[in-house]
Parts: structure tokens; C-alpha cells; sequence
């Protein structure tokens, strides 16, 4: 016969057990704020904010690709702050630096103050130059590790959650990416394909404009690119300056269920070592990670990504040769690549850009995407030691072997 009191010490125990576990389950998670974002190029996500006490409205790049969260070296300066030295470093495609730091300060955004935070500082007149309006910093992982931050590209919004239980709606697949202990940067598994398949693991950049980067070494090791492909000269931006690297096609990205054909992929000669190869084999960019709504869920270590409208979009293949940079107020061609079309059309890095395809607009956007059409003319008028040039070329196709 079963003993009764053994039973009711058992049904006791189950009990206090489970109201224990209840103790631990967090609250449902709320929303605190949403409000608009702007798409920079390759779908970069800018937000405005404001720092201290100070009127000013900032723009700060919103960036899974940063360990922490910084303001840009003239944007400190005007505001006549005295950052505090450090041994502390960062890397970057063109560099390493070692930064300063502005401890314990308040950052405002819309309908939220987020205090405690601690920013490096670096230069971000690169960045500048390169999406035409002022970048005064960027934020990383001190912010998105405190909230559940969702991202609309749909609607270009976004909403800050407090951190709990949440349920995430239907359509979408639930990635489970590591955030690195050391650096707390996410990193997601995916499958590339051309000559070869391999699994890998990349770090997962929303700060990134670009499909996909692949380091030189992952692509020598593993024999990945198909012989056939014809490699372009590129010159890319990022932190420490400019840096050449080139330019392909891949045959497929698959990212969970997600397949992309014949992605835009850039390949670097990656001698800072940000890729952490063999580790990893490079990075995911926002012009693929721009095509799912996301909720970011840094303390499970969660995204969550629904396709949205972008989903389908082709990508742009065109090749000119040059990158335009807006410069002391004028857009400027920078480097122009060897037999490109803009070399051979007589185009010179320096030369000022006054209108594309009849477009004086001078916004930069438009002209970058004016540059976009394959096997269209393209008509640019140049200044040029106070002349000006009309220069006719054809973008051709990175898809071409």
C-alpha cells in the first residue's frame, strides 16, 4: 500500500516547484516606443537622436555590426568635449585604431532616454562622404542588448520593447545566431555555393550595404569561386578609409530557408583580420538583411525574420568603375579603376560630378543610382580645372565572365 503522507510531500514538492518556476518567467514584454527611420544606401537603417542635455538632433547609423556604441570625432568637438584616452582598440576594413571614450551619458531618442552609456570615439568623415549628410555616430550592441528592438522596412519603423516574454508572429523563421562573448557581435550560420558548397558561419551586419563579403583567405582555402568568375576592382568604405577590393557574383546564399541566386559578393584581402577567419568567412550585409522585417531578441539570442516587400527585389550588378563621395559640398568621383568603363570614358578620381543623365540635382543618392543601369548610356558632366566635361560610358555587368 503507498503511503499517503509520501504522495502528499511528492504532490507538495511538484507543486513548489512549479510556482518556483513561475517566480522566473519573465513578464510579458512592452512596447516603449516606435517612431520613422530613414534607408540609406543598401538599405542601412539611420536614426535621429540627441546626446546630454544638448539641443542638437544626431545621426547615428544603426549597426548590429558594432560591439558598442560611438560618436564621430567633429561631432564631439563641436560639442567641446573632453574624451578620456584608452588602450582599448577597434578594428576595421582599412585599419586599427586605438579610441577615447565619453563615459555615462544619456542618449534621447523618441519617446526614450537610455542612460549609462559609454561611447568611443572615432572618425566617421568617410561615412559622410559616402551617404552625402552628416554621420555622427553609430549603435551597436550597448543599446540592442537592452531592449527587443523591432525593424519595419516596410513602413521604415522601429519599436523598442522592453526585454521579456514575447511571441513572434507568423510567416517568419526564428534564427538563432551566438553573440560573441568577447566582442558581442552576432554570428549566423549560412550556406554559399559557386564552384563548391560550404556551410559557414558570418557575422550578421545590418551596418553592412552590401549582399555578401567574403574574405581572400576563406576564398583561396576553400576553392569556393568558380575559375570562370571575373573579379572587379572595387573600392568599399569603412572604418580607417577606403580599400580596394573586388567585386563578383555568387552563385546562391542560403540563410535558413531563405535562397538568394547569384548574389553580389565583394572579397577582401582581409589583413586586420575582422572576419575572424576561419572562425568565420565574412559577413551578410543589410542589402540581403534589408529584405525581412526583424526583431532583434539580443538576450535569447533571437532574430526573428519575416520577408517583407524588398523580399524579391533584384540586385544591382552594374559596374562602373567609380564610387562617388559627397566632399566640402560637392560630389566627387574617387577612385577610378583600371580598365572600368569610367577610365576608359577618360573620367579622373577628383573630378566633380555636376550631373548625371541630365540629373543636376546633386543628390547624391540619385546620381549613385543614376550609375545603376546596365548596358545604358550613361552622361556625365564633370568639372574639371574649371572646365567642364561631358563624359559617355556604359556600366557593364558583374553576372558577365
Amino acid at each position: 500500500m503507498i503511503n499517503k503522507l509520501f504522495i502528499s510531500v511528492v504532490f507538495f514538492a511538484i507543486t513548489l516547484s512549479a510556482k518556483t518556476q513561475e517566480e522566473f518567467i519573465p513578464p510579458p514584454s512592452k512596447k516603449v516606443t516606435e517612431f520613422s527611420f530613414t534607408q540609406l544606401t543598401g538599405g542601412v537603417v539611420l536614426i535621429n537622436a540627441r546626446l546630454d542635455n544638448f539641443p542638437d538632433t544626431l545621426n547615428f547609423i544603426f549597426d548590429t555590426g558594432s560591439s558598442g556604441i560611438s560618436l564621430d570625432s567633429t561631432t564631439v568637438l563641436y560639442f567641446n568635449l573632453k574624451p578620456t584616452p584608452s588602450e582599448r582598440t577597434i578594428r576595421g576594413i582599412a585599419g586599427i585604431k586605438r579610441v577615447s571614450f565619453l563615459t555615462g551619458r544619456k542618449l534621447h531618442l523618441p519617446g526614450l532616454d537610455i542612460d549609462s552609456l559609454n561611447f568611443h570615439i572615432n572618425d566617421y568623415d568617410i561615412l559622410t562622404s559616402v551617404y552625402g549628410l552628416k554621420i555622427d555616430g553609430i549603435i551597436g550592441y550597448s543599446v540592442l542588448s537592452r531592449y527587443i528592438i523591432k525593424l519595419d522596412y516596410d513602413n521604415n519603423k522601429i519599436e523598442f520593447w522592453t526585454k521579456g516574454t514575447i511571441r513572434y508572429p507568423r510567416g517568419g523563421y526564428l534564427f538563432k545566431p551566438s553573440i560573441n562573448a568577447f566582442n558581442a557581435l552576432p554570428v549566423q550560420s549560412a550556406r554559399v555555393k559557386d564552384a563548391v558548397t560550404i556551410n559557414a558561419r558570418f557575422l550578421y551586419d545590418i551596418g553592412a550595404a552590401l549582399c555578401l563579403l567574403l574574405s581572400k583567405d576563406f576564398i583561396e582555402d576553400s576553392t569556393f569561386l568558380d575559375k570562370r568568375r571575373k573579379l572587379y576592382v572595387k573600392e568599399a568604405e569603412g572604418l580607417g578609409g577606403k580599400v580596394d577590393m573586388h567585386i563578383t557574383v555568387s552563385r546562391e546564399l542560403k540563410i535558413g530557408p531563405y535562397r538568394f541566386r547569384n548574389v553580389p559578393t565583394y572579397i577582401m584581402d582581409d589583413v586586420n583580420n575582422i572576419t575572424s577567419y576561419p572562425v568565420m568567412g565574412g559577413l551578410i550585409g543589410n542589402d540581403i538583411l534589408r529584405r525581412f522585417n526583424t526583431i532583434f531578441n539580443y538576450e535569447r539570442e533571437e532574430f526573428y525574420l519575416t520577408p517583407n516587400t524588398h523580399y524579391g527585389e533584384s540586385f544591382d550588378y552594374a559596374y562602373t568603375g567609380v564610387e562617388l563621395y559627397f566632399i566640402d559640398g560637392n560630389i566627387v568621383a574617387g577612385d577610378v579603376a583600371k580598365g572600368s568603363p569610367a577610365e576608359a570614358a577618360g573620367l579622373k578620381e577628383g573630378d566633380i560630378v555636376v550631373a548625371i543623365n541630365k540629373n543636376f540635382s546633386q543628390n547624391l543618392t540619385a546620381l549613385k543610382q543614376a550609375l545603376q543601369g546596365i548596358n545604358e548610356k550613361i552622361k556625365m558632366i564633370v568639372r574639371r580645372n574649371e572646365q567642364l566635361l561631358e563624359l559617355e560610358f556604359k556600366a557593364r555587368s558583374i553576372m558577365s565572365r
